[in-house]
């Protein structure tokens, strides 16, 4: 059988984690050659409300482009926390943003925290590249595509005066996110 692995992204509408998601499944189709679908949703107040961007990535035909048995979600606010951090298959993960959500979802699954908004804040010097951290972060945690068809993804998708920004965005959040896993 095929392995297929299921990655929701959430939080609230404008903190590109929608694009996040669509670079995720670039990295894996573009660059390393395998299935991968991106959808999304959002609420009616789009910026601000809660949002979800899922990606399925498979080594073969993807039959079904929704997200089931979530393999590792990230959750950046309490809202998207409540709402999106369920169908997390047992031994899943779930990263939440440490500064903006305090109560987690119960689970049988790995429970991480990193102060992602921060980290970009203070880190990074933009907070606007928080979804780029975070992506950076997912990557790490999962494997599921590796850190340089990650890197290369980000960096075909932003305006060459940004790419310095974030590659190192997206670089913090890979080694943050393995520092965890020690």
């Amino acid at each position: 059988m095929a392995e297929r692995y299921e990655l929701r992204f959430s939080g609230a509408g404008g903190q590109g984690l929608i694009t996040a998601g669509i670079i995720l499944a670039e990295a894996a189709s573009i660059i390393e050659g395998k299935s991968a679908v991106q959808s999304q949703s959002y609420g009616p107040e789009a910026r601000g409300g809660a949002s979800k961007s899922e990606v399925i990535i498979s080594d073969a035909p993807i039959d079904y482009p929704k997200a089931t048995i979530v393999d590792a979600c990230l959750a950046m606010t309490q809202e998207a926390a409540d709402k999106y951090a369920n169908g997390i298959k047992e031994g899943g993960i779930l990263l939440l943003d440490d500064d903006f959500v305090q109560r987690s979802p119960e689970g049988d699954f790995k429970v991480l925290r990193l102060p992602i908004m921060r980290m970009a804040k203070e880190d990074i010097g933009r907070e606007i590249v928080a979804n780029v951290v975070a992506l950076g972060a997912m990557i790490g945690l999962t494997g599921v595509v590796s850190k340089e068809a990650g890197e290369e993804a980000v960096l075909r998708k932003v305006p060459e005066a940004f790419k310095d920004l974030n590659k190192k965005a997206f670089n913090l959040g890979y080694e943050k996110s393995k520092e965890l896993l020690n």
